[in-house]
């Protein structure tokens, strides 16, 4: 049999390194406060309810890390995923640093394997709660030697995530992945800096499935307003909304070109069926061969 129970008070990382490929890890109700990298290929992770069965931990980017230099967005996660094949259900994952406006971002959950499946399950923080990889490839050669290998993959990577709840504030889906949502919760918190943005993806131009968000529901807590569905993080980044209920939060215009930039010029960003009122760059696409080119494209 290769079905183990975990308690809250194991080793998580020790539980995850000992886990034969194909295993199905029992996770009982409880705080894990541990911070883990999950590397055993094929590895399914069931907890008891994403109320009950909770991964956290609180690492910040301003946070100094042993090797002198601040933590960075990309080493805050409280589980890196770096197998391929890993399936999570019943379960959240969260950062609870809290206050970004003066720690800056704040991962919960980071992918960085390929055929990643999220069921059931509640991501939670408040900038850049998600990060689905890979990296920009930008960024995988600026951080040569700064992050480990594992977390620099440079090939396609897919993910999908059903009828999970993913709670931000600022950039909290963003990343290359081919990144599916269906039927998911995506809930807008406050942040002291009264700004809030949901997607920030940066895919390649030659990507054509980027983040495609199905059937969900975009919430708020109360009194936050203005916020957008996606910035382009870098030139070329796709994102589609299909069928989607919005609530009042979402800013009419829908969509923000990412600051002082011209990435309205090459982003690709799609609602379906159309809202009036969006930003007149949503919804220009020009399709042939399932991929994606927005008029007027040009190189990075």
């Amino acid at each position: 049999m290769n079905d183990f129970i975990v308690h809250a008070g194991d080793d998580l990382q020790a539980a995850f390194d000992r886990a034969p490929e194909g295993a199905i890890l029992h996770l009982t109700a409880g705080e894990y406060r541990r911070k883990a990298v999950l590397r055993t290929k094929g590895l399914t992770l069931v907890g008891e309810g994403a109320e009950r069965t909770v991964l956290v931990w609180d690492d910040y980017a301003e946070k100094i890390h042993a090797d002198g230099k601040a933590y960075n967005t990309f080493r805050t996660w409280t589980l890196a995923v770096c197998a391929d094949g890993v399936t999570l259900r019943g379960l959240s994952v969260v950062n609870d640093a809290l206050h970004p406006e003066s720690k800056g971002q704040e991962v919960a959950l980071s992918v960085y394997g390929d055929r990643f499946v999220m069921e059931d399950c509640t991501l939670r923080s408040t900038q850049d709660t998600l990060f689905v990889g890979p990296l920009p490839r930008d960024l995988i050669a600026r951080y040569d030697g700064f992050l480990p290998d594992e977390l620099r993959a440079d090939r396609p990577l897919s993910q999908r995530f059903t009828r999970c709840r993913i709670e931000g504030t600022v950039d909290f889906i963003f990343g290359c992945g081919d990144a599916r949502f269906e039927d998911c919760d995506i809930r807008s918190l406050r942040d002291a800096r009264n700004v809030g943005y949901v997607a920030a993806p940066a895919h390649a131009p030659e990507q054509a499935e980027g983040f495609l968000f199905r059937r969900c529901r975009f919430t708020a807590e109360d009194g936050v307003r203005g916020v957008y569905l996606a910035r382009p993080w870098r030139d070329y980044g796709l994102a589609r909304f299909e069928d989607c209920v919005l609530g009042a939060h979402i800013a009419p215009e829908g969509f923000d070109k990412w600051n002082d930039t011209d990435r309205d010029k090459t982003a690709r960003f799609y609602e379906t069926p159309p809202v009036p009122g969006r930003v007149p760059w949503c919804n220009r696409w020009q399709k042939a061969s399932q991929s994606f080119a927005p008029a007027g494209a040009k190189g990075t």
